[in-house]
């Protein structure tokens, strides 16, 4: 039975896999929690405070190239295919696509259930028509899609650049799980952050307003409260540095004193300087990209990039099945 927690006269509930995550990644050295369990819904708001801000130019860089090569996507993926978008948000980019490849139907998944009703109760308004089919899951895993599309060829939508969240080979993962998700005949459309120097790169990750810091500290505040937590989130700070051997951002939550704390009642310490690794975010080179689309099944047929090569975006097919020997 799932946790009920209290608080405002509301009752919500601890979600099991975010409460196994959280005390796995407390109790384990170094310190390390899944990026998804940023996006509650406060957690939601702040990313997208974040996408509008000067220094995080993946959002606007991938928006100006959508605009830009849409009609090329619609020529090669055709009419009437399904879109389904992987953690949708609040679907910002998604209204140039739709504008552009005629579907059938609109999928957007998101983990965050409170946000994907709100973007899309917008997106059926804006598309009157449109079938629009929102679906509450965790993308990490192949999803069951509607039965509405099921007869449909798909076109999975998998903007911003969410791939470099996880390390390689859950990277794989996650694509051969899109693949088996959209089925035979699919078509990917992905967004991929090139490897670029490291200021430019930090900056992105740790802006002048704060915002990425709240961001960060938010995944705090969000144990605090679904789990009954006792952890002084004053007493963290955020960091993002530059991983170059591995080339990714990290982020980090610091401890800036010896803490103790407690965490649906079990003891925790944490060390002055010691940190909790929240998340990565690796950068592809344009040779690594095709690379990580093949391993996961996935065969790239056009390529492009903004002209500072800040960014790329990706459209694939699936790889056919293999016939057995």
């Amino acid at each position: 039975m799932l946790k009920r927690e209290i608080e405002d006269g509301d009752v919500t509930l601890a979600d099991p896999a975010f409460r196994a995550d959280v005390l796995r990644g407390f109790a384990m050295q170094p310190r390390a929690i899944p990026a998804r369990w940023f996006y509650d819904r406060r957690g939601s708001e702040l990313f997208e405070a974040i996408t509008d801000l000067p220094e995080y130019y993946p959002t606007r860089t991938e928006t100006a190239i959508l605009r830009d090569i849409t009609p090329q996507v619609a020529a090669l993926a055709g009419e009437g295919r399904a879109v389904v978008e992987f953690g949708s948000g609040s679907s910002t980019k998604t209204p140039i696509l739709l504008s552009a490849v005629a579907p059938a139907a609109y999928v957007p998944i998101d983990i965050s259930g409170d946000f994907l009703r709100d973007s899309s109760a917008g997106l059926a308004s804006a598309f009157p028509g449109l079938p629009v089919l929102p679906v509450e899951a965790d993308f990490l895993h192949p999803i069951a899609l509607p039965a509405q599309v099921a007869g449909l060829p798909k076109l999975g939508f998998f903007p911003g650049s969410t791939i470099g969240n996880m390390i390689p080979h859950a990277s794989v993962d996650l694509l051969r799980a899109m693949k088996q998700s959209l089925g035979e005949g699919a078509m990917l459309l992905i967004g991929m952050d090139r490897v670029k120097d490291a200021d430019t790169l930090v900056a992105a990750y740790d802006d002048a307003a704060g915002v990425t810091a709240g961001f960060n500290l938010n995944l705090l505040e969000r144990i605090n409260r679904e789990l009954g937590a006792t952890i002084p989130v004053d007493r963290f700070r955020h960091r993002a540095l530059w991983n170059d051997d591995r080339a990714r951002i990290e982020m980090h939550l610091e401890a800036q004193d010896d803490l103790d704390f407690t965490i649906e009642g079990r003891p925790f310490s944490i060390g002055a300087g010691e940190t909790i690794h929240t998340e990565n975010s690796h950068k592809y080179g344009p040779r690594d990209a095709r690379i990580l689309l093949r391993s996961g099944g996935w065969t790239p047929i056009a390529e492009w990039t903004d002209p500072a090569g800040l960014f790329a975006v990706i459209l694939a097919e699936a790889q056919p099945p293999r016939l057995a020997p």
